[in-house]
């Protein structure tokens, strides 16, 4: 399976181009929180599989891997998920809740930065979480924060992307948050497997390659997700509950054609 860890290579340059897509929008309209997160999301997304990359062609080595496991479990989701609270909530609650959240993510950092490593489990061809010697960076930060990544990203879009449906003229939306969805769901699997492997111990040698194919569809499904969102017939207000986005800087959230990487309405 040598020839599944060249696909990092590919998922870089999609994160490079979608970067790209991201701030030019974000530019347009004044760069909004929930626009400069995903950015951001989509930056540590690509850094992580550069990473992998690098590890593909030259070897890992223990600054790699400390790096890999920052960029990729610590801060793979969590700005996209970021976005979306800025997104679907007013700015006062979606600062108290990047407040709470960052301090985790915060904590996350450091221990990853600090914590001694087990050179002796270092994969030459790979990157592995085992070589983590605090094992609370494992759990339970790791899945406190991509718990509540997933709980805004993917549960928003989910959420989205039914009430879309509902309305015959916005279903184009309604696949596309779905297809986003199913996109961040994806790394999550591969991301597990690569922890635990099949035999369900994190001490266990994990199954990375699974990642990176996760990854690899994960990013495409966003973006597709994304442009399908974005190209969308721009929703007429009140359908399904949509308002304007505030792009302004005042404490009312929302969403738009633009604004819809997630494309949730608020009640």
């Amino acid at each position: 399976m040598e020839y599944l860890h060249y696909i990092p290579i590919a998922t870089t340059l999609i994160s490079i181009l979608f970067v790209i897509t991201l701030l030019h929008r974000a530019k347009g309209r004044g760069y909004p929180a929930h626009l400069v997160w995903w950015a951001f999301g989509v930056f540590f997304y690509g850094l992580g599989t550069a990473i992998e990359s690098t590890i593909t062609l030259h070897g890992n080595t223990l600054f790699l891997n400390r790096l890999w496991y920052w960029a990729g479990a610590i801060l793979g989701a969590y700005p996209l998920a970021t976005g979306s609270v800025y997104l679907l909530h007013k700015r006062k609650v979606a600062n108290i809740l990047t407040g709470v959240s960052l301090v985790v993510v915060i904590a996350g950092t450091v221990g990853v930065l600090l914590t001694p490593l087990n050179a002796e489990l270092l994969n030459p061809v790979k990157p592995d979480g085992n070589i983590i010697a605090w094992t609370w960076i494992r759990f339970p930060v790791t899945p406190v924060i991509n718990t509540y990544a997933a709980i805004f990203l993917i549960g928003g879009a989910i959420q989205s992307s039914f009430k879309f449906f509902e309305t015959p003229e916005l279903r184009r939306r309604a696949y596309g948050t779905g297809l986003i969805a199913l996109g961040a769901i994806l790394p999550g699997i591969g991301g597990t497997m690569a922890k635990v492997g099949v035999e369900g111990s994190m001490e266990a040698q994990g199954i990375v390659e699974a990642l990176y194919i996760g990854e690899f569809l994960g990013i495409t499904l966003i973006w597709w997700g994304y442009e399908l969102c974005t190209s969308a017939p721009r929703p007429i207000e009140g359908y399904a509950g949509i308002v304007e986005p505030d792009l302004g800087g005042t404490d009312e959230g929302g969403t738009d054609q633009d604004s819809t990487i997630q494309g949730s309405a608020l009640e």
